[in-house]
């Protein structure tokens, strides 16, 4: 058991110190402007939504969007076969600012997951020269595409994932997006996110990514993952597979974004994802759950049996080490991102969280009908070939109690 201390300490300590770096290397988007020239003549910039059933999002997000300092911009919204009144907001603010336009969209076509299919059919709508994809849930402050923009160019990058702060108010959403932050930051050494060429390092979030308009239909765009759950950070890996410069941001002092509001959402979206993480591999799952808790749960475990059983001091030492290496990271994280520091003291409780979705996410592809998401259901059995099980929200026609004088502005 001392050895197994000694490695499960030492790999901890390695972490830290990766994650230190990425605290260093991961700038923020507000410490960028843009240059005179830029001000002087600024290229279009698509900002393009998928939406579905985003009647509680959609106007807050558009409102934050056409406060913007960066005024050349069009802003695509495509209603996804929603069955509330998204299309009947999106049509009052269209009347409120023409940069503002409602597209229709098509029913998914086989082999696409529906994420992918709406930012696909948006992309071929879209003329600026830069294309913004941005979630429903988000809000901008009014300098973010400003931002955004001369962080990418300032660090001539063709393509940038920018990571909003994520507001989590429920218990289950504490103990489990969080964890998005952990994994990042403890896992993934980002100074080579830009620096290699190679898949492995790679990753991205959904909620805000920006291209060059050159860039991203030249590597294919959305329809080179159309058949990823986790169509973000593929995303990431195809856009430097094709020999373009990509990096990840902090954009927590520019954009909100609340993932999940209840707990059937927070364990739906989790389990949507986590084996989607491992390409649907199992032994890659079980081997990353086991290391993960190795790091940031057994010693809670195993402090108290060693007190209780009176284990060698060099042991205890180690242990203690090891669990100030962990609250060292969470506070840190806490700090960055104005998260509840009280909350470190509850790692052990959102590992578990983790530990039990990661099962249900498992459970959900192999044994149940598939991967459920807003309405569809998927059979990712064949991630080659994703195949569409259900859609319960398709309609031709929007329902009567889409009322668009319940939002009026």
């Amino acid at each position: 058991m001392i050895y197994y201390q000694y490695i499960a300490t030492g790999l901890t300590a390695f972490i830290l110190i990766n994650f230190i770096i990425n605290m260093i290397y991961f700038k923020n988007i507000k410490n960028f402007g843009l240059s005179a020239e830029l001000k002087e003549s600024p290229p279009l910039i698509s900002i393009l939504i998928p939406a579905r059933n985003e009647e509680s999002n959609i106007k807050k997000l558009l409102l934050s969007l056409i406060k913007q300092d960066y005024k050349n911009i069009e802003i695509l919204v495509l209603d996804d076969s929603s069955i509330d009144s998204t299309a009947a907001v999106v049509k009052q603010m269209e009347l409120k600012d023409t940069r503002i336009k409602l597209i229709k969209g098509k029913k998914i076509e086989d082999g696409w997951m529906g994420k992918s299919w709406a930012c696909h059919q948006l992309s071929s709508y879209a003329k600026g020269d830069y294309l913004i994809f941005t979630d429903a849930d988000t809000l901008h402050f009014p300098d973010t595409v400003s931002k955004a923009l001369a962080a990418m160019v300032q660090n001539k990058l063709d393509g940038i994932s920018v990571y909003p702060k994520q507001l989590m108010v429920t218990f289950t959403e504490r103990m489990l997006v969080s964890f998005i932050g952990m994994g990042l930051f403890t896992m993934m050494p980002l100074a080579l996110v830009k620096k290699t060429k190679g898949k492995f390092f790679s990753t991205g979030i959904g909620q805000f990514f920006m291209f060059k308009r050159q860039a991203y239909f030249k590597f294919g765009g959305h329809e080179s993952v159309k058949a990823e759950i986790l169509e973000d950070v593929h995303l990431s890996k195809k856009i430097k597979a094709a020999g373009f410069k990509y990096m990840v941001f902090d954009g927590s002092s520019n954009i909100f974004c609340r993932m999940y509001k209840n707990f059937k959402d927070t364990i739906t979206g989790f389990s949507k994802f986590i084996f989607a993480a491992f390409d649907y591999n199992g032994l890659m799952e079980a081997i990353a759950v086991a290391f993960y808790s190795a790091l940031f749960l057994s010693p809670f475990i195993l402090l108290p049996i060693a007190v209780l059983f009176e284990w060698s001091k060099t042991f205890l030492l180690l242990i203690m080490l090891h669990i100030l290496f962990v609250f060292v990271i969470k506070t840190v994280l806490s700090l960055r991102f104005k998260e509840r520091l009280l909350d470190i003291f509850l790692t052990p409780i959102s590992v578990c969280f983790i530990i039990a979705v990661a099962i249900n996410s498992y459970i959900q592809v192999r044994f149940k009908k598939g991967v459920y998401w807003k309405g569809r259901i998927y059979d990712v059995n064949t991630p080659e070939k994703v195949s569409l099980v259900n859609d319960d929200y398709y309609e031709d026609e929007l329902p009567e109690e889409t009322d668009i004088e319940r939002f009026k502005i």
